[in-house]
């Protein structure tokens, strides 16, 4: 299997509870969103064109996404990503409270999604154990919009083979002083 197939093994791992991916498909592109609105306030003048920091970093972000193998998925993370920055790129130019209030606000919301899902499984978020899994989860996302629209069929078993199936509801874990 290739590396992005682990990837998205390990990642799923922490993510079998409907809920929890399901607050990915919202929380993941906000924050994707509220990075570029952000980095893209920073400026770089090369070679006499003015380019944003959020396109530096999508080009870092795509260096590491093809270094794990070029595949649908990787590619449509890619084009994924690379729509949020640009929908963010205008609020880069908005005056300091707007673009801070859209930045901000949209990284909030997000990572309350990302917890209030991760507090449904139970389990914390796979970035705590890999610190890749803050680029995983983009891909991941993509993966399961196509698994959803009967997309990489082989792929998903796969992974449900790797990581389990997808619960249809599991309890939160509670812990019981005393």
């Amino acid at each position: 299997m290739s590396v992005t197939t682990d990837l998205l093994v390990q990642y799923a791992r922490y993510h079998r509870d409907p809920r929890n991916i399901a607050t990915h498909y919202i929380g993941i592109p906000l924050i994707v969103f509220a990075i570029g609105v952000l980095l893209a306030r920073l400026r770089f003048e090369l070679g006499g064109l003015s380019v944003g920091a959020e396109l530096l970093v999508w080009l870092l972000g795509a260096a590491w996404y093809l270094r794990q193998g070029v595949t649908a998925i990787t590619l449509a993370t890619l084009v994924a990503t690379g729509v949020l920055f640009a929908l963010a790129q205008p609020f880069g130019q908005a005056p300091l409270i707007p673009w801070l209030a859209v930045g901000l606000g949209s990284f909030f919301v997000g990572w309350v999604f990302q917890f209030v899902g991760h507090y449904w499984e139970g389990r914390k978020p796979a970035f705590v154990d890999d610190l890749r899994g803050l680029l995983v989860g983009p891909m991941f996302v993509v993966a399961e919009l196509w698994f959803a629209v009967g997309g990489g069929k082989a792929l998903h078993a796969h992974i449900v083979r790797e990581a389990g199936p997808v619960a249809r509801q599991t309890p939160r874990r509670a812990s019981h002083a005393g």
